[in-house]
């Protein structure tokens, strides 16, 4: 052991720049320059620093982040390596062979990175999402995988039918990931438009989606569906009236699709905190923002995409065997606080 420190880079979780003597000032300079405080970081202390690109929408651009990793090794630029430390996504090499598998919201975040992780594992997957680019994108990057892109709006019956048609004959598995956020307005404020583009999203395409699959799993006598819920179908104080509304909405769907289609086909929910996807709420209601603050502040350290992806991959293979009717929160504590 020489007790030498890792170079800083890109790759260096958030929390080790800020303990770092030359990394910690070059961080919190940055972070005072917008009025904030380290605090600020404390849900992403575990993420790379890279990844707040993604995660701040441009506000912090790669330029940035290279220039700080410059800076804080004396103007050299150290190759970015793994850190060893952390979670380390284990791909199952044919976990999902011969299966074909619906994942919706596959362009980006939590259903990309699903959609990524069963092709890799062998599956064939109808990757769909309203975003062509994103799946096109997906299909390029998994060149070597079994990968059809569908663009297609799950609120809409026509789509659905094309979702179902591009399938086949065959559905082993659905991963009902799309989703929207809304905008934390409690029920007095909440307008009939966000309720019910939520709704539409959230839940409406997921019940139409799981309608026109659950036939094909029954003449097969098996299937795995894997909704995803939220940590707002769990409590109050996370979301706005319309997103908590529809997450325990999805649960509903959930538990009454795993009792009236078990054992043959098992059902179940993931319910995330925080994720680092960028899907964020845009312009919040005042009222909601501050009464939700204070609880938001309780949440553990945000996921990435790939660990929850890691939870819906489980329930979604035979590694699941024995769950249905499950909601599974991988939200990293924050439910039993």
């Amino acid at each position: 052991m020489t007790g030498e420190r890792r170079p800083l880079t890109g790759a260096t979780p958030i929390g080790d720049w800020l303990a770092h003597p030359e990394g910690g000032p070059l961080i919190r300079n940055l972070l005072a320059e917008s009025g904030f405080d380290e605090s600020v970081l404390a849900p992403v202390r575990l993420l790379p620093l890279r990844q707040l690109v993604t995660l701040s929408r441009g506000a912090l651009t790669e330029e940035v982040v290279d220039d700080l990793v410059a800076r804080a090794n004396g103007g050299e630029t150290p190759a970015e390596e793994d850190t060893g430390t952390g979670w380390q996504e284990r791909i199952v090499p044919g976990r999902f062979a011969d299966r074909t598998v619906i994942v919706t919201g596959a362009a980006s975040g939590i259903g990309r990175a699903t959609a990524s992780r069963v092709a890799r594992e062998g599956g064939r997957v109808v990757a769909v999402d309203l975003v062509a680019e994103g799946l096109d994108t997906l299909a390029a990057e998994l060149d070597s995988s079994d990968v059809v892109p569908v663009p297609a709006d799950v609120t809409k019956q026509a789509d659905i039918e094309r979702v179902v048609a591009a399938a086949g004959d065959r559905v082993d598995g659905l991963a009902n990931v799309a989703g929207v956020v809304d905008d934390f307005t409690p029920v007095h404020e909440v307008s009939d438009a966000m309720w019910q583009r939520v709704f539409a999203v959230n839940v409406d395409g997921l019940f139409r989606l799981t309608r026109a699959v659950v036939p094909v799993m029954l003449s097969a006598g098996s299937g795995s569906i894997v909704n995803i819920a939220s940590e707002s179908a769990l409590r109050g104080s996370a979301a706005g009236v319309a997103y908590t509304a529809s997450k325990h909405a999805v649960v509903g769907i959930t538990r009454s699709a795993a009792f009236m289609y078990g054992p043959g086909i098992r059902v179940n929910a993931v319910a995330p905190g925080g994720v680092a996807t960028g899907m964020a709420a845009g312009e919040m209601s005042e009222f909601g923002r501050r009464r939700t603050a204070d609880f938001l502040t309780l949440m553990p350290p945000i996921a990435t995409a790939a660990q929850l992806a890691a939870s819906i991959t489980f329930l979604l293979s035979d590694d699941g065997v024995n769950v249905s009717g499950a909601v599974l929160p991988s939200d990293g504590g924050w439910s039993v606080q």
